[in-house]
């Protein structure tokens, strides 16, 4: 009888400890010890409790009550603080009560994107320098864990850390360096939430809701559809080929090997779509969603390789994926800057096609957004690695662009941005808007200037710079319809404002690249 009564308590127990922390007032990761409030708003703060119990939170003398709803979820907002470096004590109390030491005040930005905006601080350039630098205790890190989701999950895994030698390594470089300028700038706390993941597409950011509401990005949803039907025929052909491909490879590791060779990946099977960070919605539900309703001055983004084979969808997704952020935050049209991307691969002879430049294009279109900036980088990139390891111009460029958007700052925040042409006979003159003081040129001459007629065949153009304006010609090219800048996935251009910020690359037609 003693042992059947111990195996029903054995049983019984872990189910009565269950449900005794069910009932315990619980937080999201991301409101946690060490964090940082945004200033200037009305913070929310949230978790889950009992149905129908009531919470009460409480910091620096501010009180806010909820009553949790039949889904055990609860939600309050403090009164607006001032930003504030003096470490304050955040309570939560229920049947149980949380208390959060050393609470910040300042300014909460969102460090989003894939590869790039994940590249750490340890492989920046003097990465270690910048390792043993990074003692900036009132900057807080929250790097969120990577994980994919079907649906709008509840919670991430990641907490909160002071910026310093033992934190920053590992925390995306340009969050860390867009940060660290805020900081000094502004004299503030500020808080970087970091949630990224290489090679992925804008579309693996955007909610269903963001689909949904716009019909131009179907065709992604469609060809995810389709991924799903050739499923389980992938699948059904890698198990029934699965031996011979294994054997395959391994006879060609062996030769490889011998031959003193990188011997060849092992074979996989079919990833499932259902779970791939590629797929629409996966990388929202799963890395943004549990992160709203946390009060946020805005976000940074620094993506677009994983589209830049689809530049003109770009011109759709990407400015759809900041509405649908913004729509789900709740908190208005909240600051959105973002990277152009910068110059890579080999460099070209000639004016040719280019989806990189056309994804460039797409993005400086997206600043018709309200209360958006773009970096360019343009200037930073590296041919052989699409991973540029100046992560510092990157950060301090968005910066600016905050500064200046957000926070009011008198600061230069863009290079020349292209306004408008007139043709003079057989040449062009090019206005400008953004020239920081003047425009210059880097190096003996003014280069990256095409130019075409009527038979839309480009050719490099001479340049020069006169007043506040660049005038350009071709002598191939005596009756000029159409400029190009800065056109190609790695140009070579050099125009500049006074101010050390590249000109944006654009073109002043609009033709078709399946076109002459």
């Amino acid at each position: 009888m003693r042992t059947v009564a111990r195996l029903l308590l054995a049983a019984i127990l872990p189910a009565v400890l269950a449900a005794g922390s069910q009932a315990d007032v619980r937080l999201p990761a991301v409101i946690g010890q060490n964090m940082v409030l945004q200033a200037d708003i009305q913070a929310p703060i949230w978790g889950w409790a009992d149905p129908g119990e009531k919470v009460a939170v409480t910091l620096g003398g501010r009180k806010a009550e909820a009553v949790a709803d039949s889904a055990g979820k609860w939600q309050v907002r403090l009164a607006a603080m001032k930003a504030s470096a003096e470490p304050q004590e955040l309570s939560v109390a229920g049947k149980n009560t949380l208390k959060l030491a050393n609470i910040l005040v300042g300014e909460v930005w969102i460090c989003s994107g894939q590869s790039n905006m994940a590249f750490a601080v340890r492989g920046a350039i003097n990465g270690q320098q910048e390792i043993a630098d990074a003692k900036y205790p009132k900057i807080r890190l929250f790097k969120v864990a990577n994980v994919t989701a079907g649906e709008p999950a509840a919670d991430v895994k990641g907490q909160w850390v002071e910026c310093s030698p033992e934190t920053a390594g590992d925390f995306s470089a340009v969050g860390y360096f867009f940060g660290r300028e805020l900081a000094k700038a502004l004299g503030v706390p500020v808080g970087l939430v970091h949630t990224n993941w290489g090679g992925t597409p804008a579309e693996a950011w955007t909610s269903r809701q963001g689909f949904e509401a716009n019909p131009d990005l179907k065709p992604i949803l469609d060809r995810f559809q389709e991924s799903l039907a050739n499923y389980p025929k992938a699948l059904a052909d890698w198990e029934k080929n699965k031996e011979k491909r294994i054997a395959d490879w391994k006879a060609a590791a062996a030769k490889a090997k011998a031959e003193g060779k990188q011997p060849p990946r092992q074979p996989q099977p079919p990833a499932d779509p259902r779970t791939s960070p590629h797929a629409p919605s996966s990388l929202y539900n799963g890395m943004i969603a549990p992160l709203i309703p946390l009060g946020i001055r805005g976000a940074i983004w620094y993506q677009g390789e994983s589209n830049a084979g689809r530049p003109y969808e770009y011109r759709k997704l990407f400015p759809a994926m900041i509405q649908d952020w913004r729509n789900h935050w709740g908190q208005g049209d909240f600051a959105f800057l973002f990277v152009q991307l910068a110059n890579f691969m080999a460099r070209k002879d000639e004016p040719a096609e280019s989806n990189w430049a056309a994804l460039r294009e797409a993005q400086t279109m997206t600043l018709a957004l309200p209360r958006t900036g773009m970096a360019c980088i343009i200037d930073v990139g590296e041919a052989n690695d699409i991973h540029p390891k100046n992560k510092q111009d990157v950060g301090r460029r968005l910066a600016l662009a905050a500064l200046a958007g957000t926070y009011g700052k008198d600061v230069v925040y863009s290079g020349p941005m292209y306004e408008s042409m007139k043709v003079e006979g057989d040449k062009v003159r090019l206005a400008f808007r953004h020239i920081g003081g003047g425009l210059a040129a880097k190096g003996d001459k003014l280069t990256g200037f095409a130019v075409a007629g009527k038979d839309r065949k480009f050719a490099w153009a001479d340049a020069r710079i006169e007043g506040n304006t660049v005038v350009v010609s071709a002598k191939d090219v005596p009756e000029p319809v159409a400029v190009r800048y800065a056109w190609a996935d790695n140009p070579d251009s050099s125009l500049y404002n006074k101010a050390d910020l590249p000109a944006v690359p654009f073109r002043t037609d609009d033709w078709p690249a399946d076109k002459p």
